[in-house]
């Protein structure tokens, strides 16, 4: 019986690790690729895992492997590809179809957002307070 139960969890969660870590590759791609990460010396894949885990949190579903939040992940690694895409307003169009509205994407759009300038003041005041305190002891 407890075979049977790893094996179950076992293909479930596969595919759900698939889900989150394309999404963690999309974020880190983002952030490779973002101005203010290079302009304020953050280390991409700090920041990635930083805006994975903050976005997470108001992403729907109440754990990392409900299913929920696995096609959050999905749709999120969608959303995510915009920068990419050759035709922006057929893939606006289909990421709509993809979140349920525009609302929701708006909304899948602000999280994102919202959670990477958060990781950024993070970082910003985690060198400020490094800074300070080197200044400090230099005295």
């Amino acid at each position: 019986m407890k075979k049977i139960f790893l094996v179950c969890i076992s293909i479930f969660l596969l595919p759900a690790c698939a889900d989150k870590e394309n999404y963690e590759a999309a974020v880190l791609a983002e952030m490779q690729a973002e101005q203010d990460v290079k302009d304020y010396n953050i280390d991409p894949e700090e920041m990635a895992e930083c805006v994975v885990d903050v976005s997470s949190k108001k992403m729907p579903g109440l754990f990392p492997y409900d299913p929920d939040r696995l096609t959050a992940y999905q749709h999120y690694t969608k959303m995510l590809s915009m920068r990419t895409t050759k035709n922006k307003k057929e893939m606006l169009e289909e990421l709509r179809s993809t979140f349920g509205s525009p609302k929701e994407l708006a909304e899948a759009h602000n999280n994102f957002t919202d959670s990477m300038l958060n990781c950024i003041s993070v970082f910003i005041q985690r060198a400020t307070e490094k800074e300070e305190k080197e200044e400090t002891e230099e005295s």
